[in-house]
């Protein structure tokens, strides 16, 4: 089972409340959808935010990783995963193939990316968990 994950990459945010949320839609995605393959925990391949909260979870429970992100990810600390795609040049020109690389999808917070992959998962008929995520100052 492939679980994407969106999310803050570049906002203040209340970590642990975050790792709770990641955890919960994770769990719920797997209690609901397991497709008894294995977990990977699919994410935009940033080191920063939610997509690095997520990958560390999923190290932390042995679950595989995977990045999908367009040319733009080398601007920033990327996350070593196990597997990797690179679609486009600006971000949002991966959406489509984030989307078609997973199974279900978790939202913690997030921008308007993350609401737009929502959308697209939803139009695609995959399992959406949404959580919102107080922004910080």
């Amino acid at each position: 089972m492939r679980i994407g994950i969106v999310g803050y990459s570049g906002r203040k945010f209340n970590e642990d409340l975050a790792k709770q949320l990641i955890k919960v839609g994770c769990l719920s995605c797997i209690q609901e959808h397991d497709d008894g393959h294995g977990i990977v925990i699919v994410s935009g391949l940033t080191d920063l935010g939610i997509p690095a909260l997520a990958y560390r979870i999923a190290k932390e429970e042995g679950w595989k990783t995977a990045g999908v992100a367009c040319e733009k990810y080398k601007e920033n600390p990327c996350f070593d995963v196990d597997e990797k795609k690179i679609v486009g040049d600006d971000w949002g020109d991966e959406s489509e193939a984030f989307i078609g690389d997973i199974d279900c999808l978790v939202r913690v917070g997030g921008g308007d990316q993350s609401f737009a992959e929502c959308e697209i998962a939803e139009d695609n008929n995959l399992p959406v968990y949404e959580y919102d995520l107080p922004e910080m100052q």
